[in-house]
């Protein structure tokens, strides 16, 4: 396997153990456990279950990191500035990723006093949904808002080296604006759970998935990388 094959297959790993990571965070450890109304008390009573999910959010963040640097020398080829940026956009993208991790780890232990004082006391659920308000805000600003500046960039530089098929990058170009504005539309009171947010999210989430199977399995084309 030469080496634009290597970084190819790395990059799209990561994009894959990004994408998954996120969703397994998101809707199979900490979205059961912050939904319910009592999240106090539940976040508490499923400690090893936020920690593993706010694990999953950092390795999310640690991967598409990742990525970005891995396939730097590929792209500094063609054009350095891009290739620069795109580090520092992801490298910024991860910053919110740790801020809501820190907020996390602020609320379980906030829930553990709260189960301990045992009464109820308003300034603990102000606390916990002002720490829950960082987590959601850190959310839109880094998997939605930071990570659709990103793209722009990347599927552009794509589109004009054609080191992936252009309808990639096409697809792309539609997918990150729409990923941009159901992280914006929120900031302006549209509930993040709603029918519009969710339908504008799937084609970047769907892309990510699309690129890492065709970085793994074709890699970048050959012609281009030359």
């Amino acid at each position: 396997m030469n080496t634009n094959k290597k970084i190819a297959t790395i990059v799209g790993v990561l994009f894959m153990i990004s994408t998954i990571a996120g969703i397994l965070s998101m809707f199979v450890f900490l979205g059961p456990i912050l939904a319910d109304p009592d999240y106090l008390g539940n976040v508490s009573a499923n400690k090893n279950q936020a920690v593993i999910g706010m694990l999953l959010d950092l390795i999310c963040a640690g991967a598409f990191v990742g990525l970005a640097v891995v396939i730097f020398p590929i792209l500094k080829k063609h054009n350095e500035s891009i290739a620069l940026g795109y580090v520092v956009a992801r490298t910024l993208e991860a910053v919110p990723f740790v801020i809501g991790a820190i907020s996390l780890l602020s609320l379980i232990t906030l829930s553990q006093e709260y189960v301990q004082a045992a009464a109820l006391d308003a300034s603990f659920q102000t606390l916990g949904n002002s720490l829950l308000a960082v987590r959601s805000w850190t959310d839109l600003l880094g998997a939605r808002v930071f990570a659709s500046i990103a793209a722009l960039p990347f599927y552009y530089l794509l589109y004009q080296t054609k080191l992936l098929p252009r309808w990639i990058s096409v697809w792309g170009f539609v997918g990150a604006p729409m990923y941009l504005a159901s992280g914006l539309l929120p900031m302006f009171g549209l509930d993040p759970l709603s029918p519009i947010i969710i339908v504008l999210g799937i084609p970047a989430a769907v892309l990510e998935m699309v690129l890492a199977v065709w970085l793994i399995v074709k890699g970048f084309n050959s012609s281009a990388t030359t």
